[in-house]
């Protein structure tokens, strides 16, 4: 890793290519790269461990940003949960060989003609700078023994996430959200390509070149979830403000045009509910029109929608005043953030709808059954630590 001219400049291997590790044999056997418990990630070998101090395990392999399908192998019998790059939950407590596919990108954008205009790369938040989920790397979370890891470069589907820090890869702490939980419902042939960030913006995500990154990875046949409106409704915020009557959703046509205009597909997704109970323990709109906006443009469009916003009222509603906390971050007392419970709930409820629609993308998710948020399983029981705890810092905005 060097820097030129104040980028940080990594070597990766020029091309994608088939990567197989055997985690338990010190003699490697034809085309497995033998790894030893002890050996720590070294750029120059492009792969090893990274040591923690709280009893995970990280692997990580040097790849050029692109899609990966992933096959890890358990040690034992015990079922193995995998998280991926910045706390991705990829799959859950899976019995016998995991197989998903994984998204890796870089901040670069592709190399401008002269004097034309735009940027070289996202413009990227402090708290982003060496994020796994910007970084030289795939890495892998893994809370029990693995016997061996094959990394192979493919051309997959992906289901291409935009929006706010309910939707984004939460890096530490007890936070999280539905778009790093969404993984775990997709199945094995389909990456999840999260952009989302932290305090962001329709506006913003234009002016910050997260949209010109994601359109320029977009293939036909992609399909796009588009969530905001927590932080566009923040008059305080005047340069990122958008009027939910008026640019609010102009910004939401333009982004409809330009997914469509390379053929990908839309999805329009309503942001989740705040928890505010008003005194008879049903729950207070605190977004004003912006959900009513969504709605309107989806119809307006002809793009589908998920009703985030409805899904999450009745998830609450479900769980009641004393119980509702459970769902949300820093043991209860942010009332926007969730918990691994919280985002895995709504992270089922968006599957739904990616189910329900009248579209190829319902084939991707899962089988299982569907989640009633009028009748919630209990955040008492549910067991889902996150892996690759990195920071503990409260997300910036929404």
């Amino acid at each position: 890793m060097a820097m030129a001219a104040g980028v940080m400049v990594y070597a990766l291997p020029a091309v994608a290519q088939t990567q197989r590790f055997d985690l338990t044999s010190e003699i490697a056997r034809p085309g497995w790269q033998s790894v030893r418990p002890d050996a720590v990630y070294d750029p120059a070998s492009g792969y090893g461990f990274e040591p923690r101090g709280n009893g995970d395990t990280l692997f990580s392999v040097a790849v050029p940003e692109g899609d990966y399908r992933v096959t890890v192998w358990p040690a034992d019998d015990r079922p193995m949960t995998v998280w991926a790059e910045s706390r991705r939950l990829m799959v859950r407590d899976a019995a016998g060989p995991a197989r998903f596919t994984i998204n890796v990108r870089r901040p670069e954008l592709a190399t401008l003609p002269d004097n034309a205009p735009g940027g070289e790369r996202v413009r990227l938040k402090p708290r982003e700078q060496g994020s796994r989920s910007w970084d030289d790397r795939l890495t892998l979370g893994l809370d029990g023994p693995v016997a061996r890891i094959e990394i192979e470069p493919v051309q997959a589907t992906r289901l291409v996430l935009l929006g706010d820090s309910t939707v984004a890869d939460q890096p530490g702490g007890d936070y999280a959200s539905w778009g790093q939980m969404l993984p775990r419902f997709v199945d094995g042939t389909t990456s999840v390509a999260n952009h989302a960030e932290s305090g962001e913006t329709l506006k913003s995500f234009i002016t910050e070149l997260r949209l010109d990154k994601a359109l320029s990875q977009l293939r036909p046949g992609d399909i796009v979830l588009v969530q905001f409106g927590h932080n566009d409704s923040k008059v305080q915020w005047p340069q990122t403000y958008a009027d939910a009557a008026t640019t609010f959703r102009s910004y939401l046509r333009v982004y409809i045009d330009e997914i469509r205009r390379r053929d990908a597909r839309p999805v329009l997704v309503t942001s989740p509910h705040r928890r505010t109970f008003d005194p008879d323990g049903h729950i207070v709109n605190s977004h004003g029109g912006y959900p009513d906006a969504v709605r309107a443009v989806a119809e307006e469009q002809g793009v589908p929608l998920i009703d985030l916003t409805l899904a999450s009222a009745r998830l609450y509603e479900a769980l009641g005043t004393d119980r509702a906390h459970l769902a949300f971050a820093d043991s209860g007392r942010d009332r926007t953030h969730h918990n691994a419970y919280g985002a895995y709930m709504l992270a089922w409820a968006v599957a739904d709808g990616l189910r329900g629609l009248d579209d190829p993308v319902a084939q991707v998710i899962t089988d299982g059954p569907p989640l009633d948020p009028d009748h919630p399983p209990g955040p008492e029981h549910f067991t889902l630590r996150p892996m690759l705890s990195v920071a503990s810092e409260k997300p910036a905005g929404s």
